[in-house]
């Protein structure tokens, strides 16, 4: 059980990407999450999406859309919100009529407190898609994100033209020994360092405190309440049963979710296709957004991965050389 825990954990973590930027700007007074989070809204709008509600069983789910195009969902990981793509969005819209949802129990989404079971966020995107008129979309989802993407292909092949996982998804992995609900600062450094390449700047003390204050009560805490409920959304073993294209475009950096999870992932999927991006880490859409946009552009740009004999294809794999 403790081992399933930590995956869990795994599976659910993504602490909000521009957490991860922030170590590029001037520290402020206040707390530093709180201003990012109207940066980032700010950011949505600016780039011609708009905010909409919907009501659903468990509360008002808060979503953006705009851009024209090829439909392209793009699903956050636990803690964050849609505001998580914003470094990418206006690389996006363009060319996309693009779908970015707070999933439930996050941003500015019902439930805003309680036990946060799996269901009630499997079941917000169910309505949400209902909802919102898209023909086929891509769901690309970053985490926990890429876990309900492949929810959602597992449940509704026919609705989805493939999935782009993004350092997430759906079965269980080897823990790690990180504290992923860190107690104090220390803690917090060293999984955030696991989560990003070692090239990229540390992030400033005001920033990690901020990050422990919040795991006491975030979403990540309110998830575990049910960890047993989540349980029955892991897909381990039934990965072949998954018709959707998948896509796994992976930080090669993350010491959370390693290459070696997606290369786990990548053999129980008929329809699979590895790309890596290096000096990267476990959010990309942050941490490396320019390469990020630049790499999910080529691979929709291609025809998607075919039915497969043999070993996953992978693209952009180093060397053992490179690796040492």
């Amino acid at each position: 059980m403790m081992r399933r825990r930590h995956w869990i954990c795994g599976l659910l973590l993504a602490l909000t990407p521009p957490i991860l930027v922030a170590a590029q700007t001037e520290p402020s007074p206040e707390d530093p999450l709180a201003q990012r989070d109207r940066q980032r809204l700010a950011l949505l709008a600016e780039s011609g999406l708009e905010r909409r509600t919907l009501e659903t069983e468990s509360g008002w789910l808060v979503y953006w859309v705009g851009g024209e195009g090829k439909p392209l969902v793009l699903l956050h990981g636990s803690g964050d919100s849609a505001g998580g793509w914003a470094a990418v969005v206006p690389r996006l819209a363009g060319d996309y009529r693009l779908l970015v949802p707070d999933l439930a129990g996050h941003g500015e989404s019902e439930p805003a407190e309680g036990i946060l079971p799996m269901a009630v966020i499997v079941g917000g995107l169910e309505a949400l898609l209902e909802e919102v008129d898209l023909e086929r979309p891509v769901l690309a989802g970053n985490s926990m994100g890429a876990w309900l993407a492949m929810l959602y292909a597992h449940a509704h092949p026919e609705l989805v033209d493939r999935v782009v996982a993004i350092n997430g998804g759906a079965i269980l992995g080897e823990p790690t020994g990180l504290t992923l609900m860190p107690a104090d600062r220390e803690q917090a450094r060293t999984v955030m360092a696991a989560l990003r390449d070692p090239s990229s700047p540390p992030l400033p003390d005001e920033v990690l405190d901020a990050i422990v204050v919040r795991s006491r009560t975030g979403p990540i805490a309110r998830m575990m309440m049910d960890l047993a409920g989540m349980m029955g959304y892991l897909l381990d073993g039934r990965l072949s049963e998954i018709e959707t294209p998948v896509e796994l475009l992976w930080g090669e950096s993350d010491g959370l979710m390693t290459v070696g999870y997606a290369e786990k992932m990548a053999a129980g999927l008929p329809r699979s296709r590895i790309t890596l991006i290096p000096q990267c880490g476990h959010i990309p859409i942050a941490e490396c957004p320019d390469r990020f946009v630049e790499l999910l552009r080529e691979i929709l740009a291609r025809d998607p991965p075919t039915a497969r004999e043999g070993e996953p294809e992978v693209d952009g794999l180093p060397s053992e050389d490179d690796r040492n």
